[in-house]
């Protein structure tokens, strides 16, 4: 099967992009490059990313397909936003190209995210992050011989000279992240791993605690009112979660907690709000999902 590079040029990807040419043929490896538009360099990213890849081919490596995606999203748009257009350029080229997508993420960004999911209170589920079963995450998952952090993928890039592109951004104090990296950086590596190892233990119970859900949700995602009136709180969640998700509907634990509330306490005929003016009507005794 075909490896989705994401490869944005900075060091991890570079890396990424490094070891995996080291163990795969070039007709195995498609790299995808993706220009965010949100801030004046960022076109700057592909073309050293493309200018790489030609050198690579110079001295007989890295003869592959390259794709280049580009968004224009402006100086202000979210992290979030940012992603969304990433991932669908990505799973396009995935499709496209019958692959799997493969992105740098490492130790770090795992122990950075918990710490963010817990601070916005997402819940137990704030521990099972960068889950996604169709993104691989080999520096996560010991497909190159081991667990990588930053500090590990530094001392990678600085044996093996990987030239690499620092993002500007990742310095900028506005964003939480950024704020939080040198706490991380300074974790040991006993800490991060306890980090890890629960990470793996909570997307093992999630998976199964998903695979119950299903079976619970009508599959005309038609609900009984009474149902949520007395359900523990967590329960409640976990089904309103997956019926959101079935329904191809994206909410924030806050918003499904209103959600709870609404069904347990609206009036009968009142519609309540979900994202993207997704109105669920909460009747007297019921409420249903638009087909």
């Amino acid at each position: 099967m075909k490896k989705i590079l994401a490869v944005s040029g900075g060091v991890d990807s570079m890396a990424m992009l490094d070891l995996i040419m080291r163990r795969f043929p070039d007709d195995e490896i498609v790299v995808a490059t993706f220009d965010h538009g949100t801030r004046e360099s960022s076109s700057l990213d592909v073309e050293f990313v493309c200018d790489r890849l030609r050198e690579f081919v110079k001295v007989g490596r890295g003869r592959f397909k390259v794709y280049k995606g580009q968004a224009e999203l402006g100086s202000g748009a979210s992290e979030e936003k940012a992603r969304k257009e990433r991932y669908a350029f990505l799973h396009q080229i995935a499709e496209l190209e019958e692959g799997e997508i493969y992105t740098a993420h490492h130790l770090d960004d795992l122990v950075e995210s918990v710490a963010i999911n817990f601070w916005r209170g997402t819940g137990v589920r704030g521990l099972a992050v960068l889950n996604a079963p169709d993104v691989r995450r080999p520096f996560l998952d010991g497909s190159l011989g081991e667990i990588f952090d930053k500090r590990k993928i530094l001392e990678y890039a600085a044996k093996n000279e990987i030239v690499f592109r620092q993002d500007p951004t990742n310095t900028d104090e506005n964003y939480l992240r950024n704020r939080l990296r040198p706490k991380v950086l300074a974790m040991t590596w006993g800490q991060k791993k306890r980090i890890f190892n629960l990470w793996q233990e909570q997307k093992q119970l999630l998976s199964e605690i998903d695979e119950i859900v299903q079976k619970l949700i009508p599959e005309n995602l038609d609900f009984e009112r009474e149902w949520f009136y007395e359900m523990d709180d967590g329960a409640a969640l976990e089904i309103l979660r997956a019926a959101i998700g079935r329904a191809g509907i994206s909410a924030t634990r806050p918003q499904i907690l209103d959600f709870l509330k609404a069904i347990r306490e609206y009036k009968p005929g009142k519609k309540f709000n979900l994202p993207e003016d997704n109105f669920i009507e909460i009747g007297r005794h019921s409420f249903k999902f638009k087909a």
